[in-house]
């Protein structure tokens, strides 16, 4: 019969002690990197399998954190979302913890999930994404003690909660500055309604990069729904105004997309930039803004577990900057 694997034969073949194979299984962020692949190897040539029953008597944890799985849309965007959640399951994995998925169509139902979520598993923490002003959700989970981060900054409040965000505002200015540098004087902003955190933000960072270039938005805005067809007929309203834009800069993919149809209708010249930087995107030859979404799941799982270690309540938010990937519409 072979011989029972346990942490001391992991230990005695990584050459560490036991407590350090302990801490990679349950702290790993404690350990040098160094020690943590060596152990992490021993585990693997071994076949060492941790038992999860006795890893949460001991810890007191379930090594259990749940997040939410967007609605599907138009099948663009929402592979923003499958990226951050790879990265998301991924990190957590390596830090010892294992991802549960739930789906909710709206905040409401989000909410009654978690209800739900905390009766009937033993979960450590939640992984909230798209937060907005008055986010009830973080208030519940804040009241009731359950500890949480978000992916998306509270918009009232920046010291609210632990939070990681994608700076959206320095991502359309760069594109804005881009299309700047390439000679155009009117560019046009597609984005959502007024009142949306993430929207706001985005049109933000287009409205002062033309101000610092002397140049007036007044006139070169619309406001619309995020969808294909509704970036389609934005882009066809700025097109017929006396002075049209000659290029235009989109808060998402599905807008862009819309407006680079408008603009081939049209039968003119009109450089076009996404935000998001979507497999479709690439495969259409789309400018666009990358998001560093693997990294912002990593930092999510990195804050999350430090509040659940107890080393801070509320650890520094992360702001990461954007990239602008230029192809052939721009």
């Amino acid at each position: 019969m072979a011989e029972k694997v346990t942490i001391a034969t992991v230990a005695r073949h990584a050459r560490v002690s036991r407590q350090t194979v302990s801490n990679v299984l349950n702290a790993p962020h404690i350990v040098r990197e160094e020690t943590r692949q060596r152990v992490q190897e021993a585990i693997s040539a071994l076949g060492y399998r941790a038992s999860q029953a006795a890893r949460q008597m001991r810890t007191g944890r379930s090594r259990l954190i749940a997040v939410r799985i967007e609605p599907t849309r138009d099948g663009i965007n929402g592979s923003v979302l499958d990226r951050f959640l790879h990265g998301l399951t991924e990190t957590a994995e390596a830090a010892g913890y294992r991802t549960m998925l739930y789906t909710a169509s709206d905040t409401e139902r989000e909410i009654t999930t978690y209800d739900d979520l905390l009766s009937a598993y033993d979960l450590d923490g939640f992984v909230l994404t798209g937060t907005d002003h008055g986010d009830p959700r973080t208030a519940w989970l804040a009241d009731r003690g359950v500890a949480f981060v978000t992916f998306g900054r509270p918009w009232d409040d920046p010291a609210a909660h632990p939070w990681v965000d994608v700076d959206g505002a320095a991502g359309t200015a760069q594109a804005t500055d881009h299309l700047l540098a390439h000679g155009h004087r009117r560019i046009g902003f597609l984005g959502w309604p007024a009142g949306s955190g993430v929207g706001d933000d985005r049109r933000s960072g287009w409205r002062a990069a033309l101000r610092a270039a002397g140049v007036d938005p007044a006139g070169l805005d619309r406001e619309t729904e995020d969808s294909i067809a509704e970036g389609e007929r934005s882009m066809r309203d700025l097109l017929s105004g006396a002075e049209p834009p000659t290029a235009v800069v989109c808060a998402s993919d599905s807008l862009a997309l819309g407006a680079l149809q408008a603009v081939r209708a049209a039968g003119v010249e009109a450089a076009v930039v996404g935000f998001d930087d979507t497999p479709v995107a690439a495969a259409i030859g789309l400018t666009s803004v990358s998001q560093p979404l693997g990294e912002a799941a990593a930092r999510c799982v990195d804050l999350l577990t430090a509040v659940l270690d107890g080393h801070q309540q509320t650890p520094a938010p992360v702001l990461l900057q954007p990239s602008l990937v230029r192809r052939h519409t721009a």
